[in-house]
């Protein structure tokens, strides 16, 4: 059973999301509720499963390969099942999304250079079944609230 998010519940993930550090008086003062509310307001999120856990985000700068790119991949019928099994063996494919619309998989690529992303994306389209590819690079991320 999905758990209930009222307004107050969102902005206080989006605030977490942010910054899980993020004092709960700040929280609070953001949302505008008491401290004593805040603290409820969390604990009752942890509590529910919403909020499953806190991690480290690692400063993009400092960690990240110099070039990250989205790949998407337009997969002929009945291959999608080899693809996958291929590129789970790629260390340079952070995330692989089954998508809907003119492509099948949304690819996220991490490399230290265009030319070794020229190199990875010459072989995902030589694997079988791939009819195309699509391929942006990531300049900058303007909004990161996914999960560590």
């Amino acid at each position: 059973m999905k758990p209930e998010l009222d307004d107050i519940d969102n902005r206080i993930l989006a605030l977490l999301m942010d910054d899980a550090r993020m004092p709960v008086a700040t929280i609070a003062k953001k949302v505008d509720i008491a401290r004593t509310t805040a603290i409820a307001r969390i604990a009752g999120l942890e509590k529910r499963g919403v909020i499953a856990g806190y991690g480290v985000r690692l400063n993009q700068e400092l960690y990240q390969p110099a070039v990250r790119a989205y790949v998407g991949i337009a997969v002929d019928p009945g291959k999608a099942a080899n693809l996958v099994k291929l590129l789970q063996k790629v260390p340079e494919a952070e995330t692989l999304c089954a998508v809907s619309g003119p492509v099948d998989y949304m690819l996220t690529l991490r490399c230290q250079s265009t030319a070794e992303l020229d190199r990875l994306l010459d072989q995902v389209g030589a694997i079988d079944g791939v009819r195309q590819t699509s391929t942006s690079i990531i300049l900058t991320k303007r909004i990161d609230r996914s999960p560590v």
